[in-house]
């Protein structure tokens, strides 16, 4: 009788750990990175004037694009922070479309992934 490998069905406590010191540096720098842009915001707002020039177009297009830059950083720090809910409750870095483990290069690079590249793949055929 050939030995058959089991599949493991979630990553140890110590692997856990890892990816929560990644997910908390990410979040640190997020937080930084929106600090930053907020205070951007706010000194370009003490410091504009009541003269319109042919550079405000070009300062609203910048002070829109940070406020959606913004946002995309809070969305990500949320999604961080679900990920650290689920490294507490065991379930970190399972799919949740297959059940199988995520690879931890693929949650190296994206830590707050719920899905696999099989499922992720399988969401875009699905989608043509």
């Amino acid at each position: 009788m050939g030995e058959e490998k089991k599949e493991k069905k979630r990553y140890s406590d110590e692997e856990l750990q890892e990816f929560k010191e990644l997910i908390n540096q990410k979040i640190a720098q997020a937080k930084k990175d929106i600090k930053i842009l907020r205070s951007l915001l706010d000194n370009h707002d003490m410091t504009q004037t009541k003269i319109v020039t042919f550079e405000d177009s070009a300062t609203t297009y910048s002070r829109e694009s940070n406020l959606r830059l913004i946002g995309r950083l809070e969305r990500f720090v949320r999604d961080l922070e679900n990920a650290l809910i689920r490294i507490e409750n065991k379930t970190y870095g399972i799919c949740r479309e297959t059940g199988k483990l995520i690879s931890k290069e693929r949650l190296r690079a994206v830590p707050h992934a719920t899905l696999s590249i099989e499922a992720k793949k399988n969401r875009g055929r699905k989608k043509l």
